[in-house]
């Protein structure tokens, strides 16, 4: 489209990914005319470069190592296991296809127009759209939803060179295995991506700054995790710095200080994974009066996601923590009802998060800390796994399911959870806090046998003193 050109439209959606194409899909069953702009593809880095790509080649290791370990224990014997790694690639690409022709086709029925390429905004109510070509377009509009989401954080000394020195797109692409692989992050997307390596074999070592992996998470979930990796073979460094990088012909070297003072680990490659920051830098908001945070990139919103400009709206990544697909999905769902003049607004008093390693993490709610600081009086309990007919069937006994309450009130306050399908079932939690729930409503709430959301039943019992599948102790009553 070589040239100049103008158009309009009644509603501008900068942003193909979570946010952004359900904010179009809504806007569009509202009966609003709506034109997206996406520079790459749809689905954003959660369908291309993140969530549904890492999930594929994760089930993909798991099968790998299922049929090596746990097979002939329980009766499936196979020769010769190998792990293909250009066909693994191949089926993950396949699926993102598959999820991004689904993304196109919902666009489509919502009677979305999607143009691909950039658009920076040149006033209140314009954007100058670029396309691939070089050509040019004004674009008008009466509102518009910021969903750029955020790009990998780069740190200086140690940016990615696509071979040596990775960042999460690059290995979600890459041909072949290195025999050891460093990782600068022991964030989700470094303990997820690097146990999907080290159970293909390659030898793995996770730096970590902060004191624990996972920052942020629940302390017991992130113990549980590490004790797992480190069973797998995988070399966990907390409370460790990185201090510089030597790029070396036949790999890397990378100088750390820790607890135990300064030293120097070598590998082949590096795979950097230090976090993320929003995509907000490239929209020359300034053009817009959008105000934007100098220090972090969020765009500022209230509980509608308008911006300080009322009629421009941000969603997802670009506007604030946390960085959840699932969370973008409702905000975008929100913005597009607020243009529509739906009473709305985006709202939480449980936001879920899941973390696909081995044992599966999920958690929701308060952590007991949270709660003390919040003023609650907190009891908290752990059921085991182990005591699942379900868990022993599907030979994963491993893990627990920990419920805090308060002791005053019996509310329920938070659910976190180590072990398989955790993730399938902690939405049962978030509900139940978003909905007011006590420990008793869980308790009494009957749960499908034999399944691991009987976990969550079973913990309840266990913080009431009236627990039915592990022994009762004189101290379940006090759930210590």
């Amino acid at each position: 489209m070589a040239g100049t050109y103008a158009r309009s439209t009644p509603v501008l959606v900068i942003g193909g990914g979570p946010g952004g194409y359900v904010a179009a899909i809504r806007a569009g069953q509202l009966g609003l005319k709506v034109l997206l702009v996406e520079k790459d593809e749809l689905g954003g880095e959660c369908l291309n470069r993140g969530c549904i790509p890492s999930k594929a080649l994760i089930h993909a290791s798991l099968l790998y190592e299922a049929l090596r370990t746990e097979g002939p224990e329980v009766g499936v014997r196979a020769t010769e296991v190998q792990f293909d790694l250009p066909q693994t690639m191949r089926w993950k690409d396949s699926v993102v296809a598959k999820e991004r022709e689904g993304v196109a086709s919902l666009l489509k029925s919502a009677g979305v127009v999607v143009l691909k390429g950039e658009a920076r905004f040149t006033g209140p109510h314009s954007v100058d759209f670029t396309a691939p070509d070089g050509g040019h377009e004004r674009i008008d509009f009466e509102h518009a939803i910021i969903a750029t989401g955020a790009v990998p954080a780069v740190l200086r000394g140690f940016e990615s060179d696509g071979t040596t020195v990775i960042t999460a797109w690059d290995l979600l692409r890459m041909t072949s295995l290195p025999k050891s692989i460093l990782v600068l992050g022991g964030g989700v997307s470094g303990c997820e991506l690097g146990e999907f390596l080290a159970r293909v074999g390659v030898d793995v070592t996770i730096v970590e700054l902060l004191p624990q992996l996972l920052p942020g998470i629940e302390p017991d979930l992130s113990r549980e995790l590490t004790g797992s990796l480190e069973r797998l073979g995988v070399k966990v460094r907390v409370g460790t710095k990185a201090l510089a990088l030597e790029r070396r012909p036949k790999g890397v070297a990378l100088k750390v200080e820790g607890a135990n003072g300064p030293e120097v680990l070598e590998a082949e490659r590096l795979f950097v994974t230090i976090g993320k920051r929003p995509a907000s830098r490239e929209l020359a908001l300034e053009e817009a009066g959008i105000v934007s945070d100098p220090k972090s990139g969020f765009i500022g919103v209230d509980d509608q996601l308008r911006t300080n400009v009322p009629h421009i709206y941000a969603v997802g990544d670009v506007a604030r923590p946390p960085m959840l697909a699932h969370k973008a999905y409702r905000e975008g769902t929100v913005a597009a009802e607020a243009i529509a003049g739906r009473t709305t607004r985006f709202q939480f008093e449980a936001m879920p998060a899941v973390v696909f390693t081995t044992p599966e993490l999920a958690t929701v709610g308060l952590t007991r800390e949270a709660a003390e600081k919040l003023g609650h009086t907190v009891r908290e309990v752990r059921f085991p796994f182990a005591a699942l007919g379900r868990a022993h069937a599907a030979h994963a006994t491993g893990g627990w399911g920990k419920i805090l309450g308060d002791t005053v009130s019996g509310l329920l306050l938070g659910v976190h959870v180590a072990g398989e399908a955790s993730g399938e079932f902690i939405a049962e939690a978030a509900l139940a806090i978003e909905m007011g729930a006590t420990v008793r409503d869980v308790s009494l709430t009957i749960h499908p046998h034999p399944t691991f959301s009987e976990a969550l039943q079973e913990a309840a019992l266990l913080w009431l003193g009236e627990p039915m599948h592990v022994a009762r102790r004189r101290t379940d009553a006090v759930g210590r």
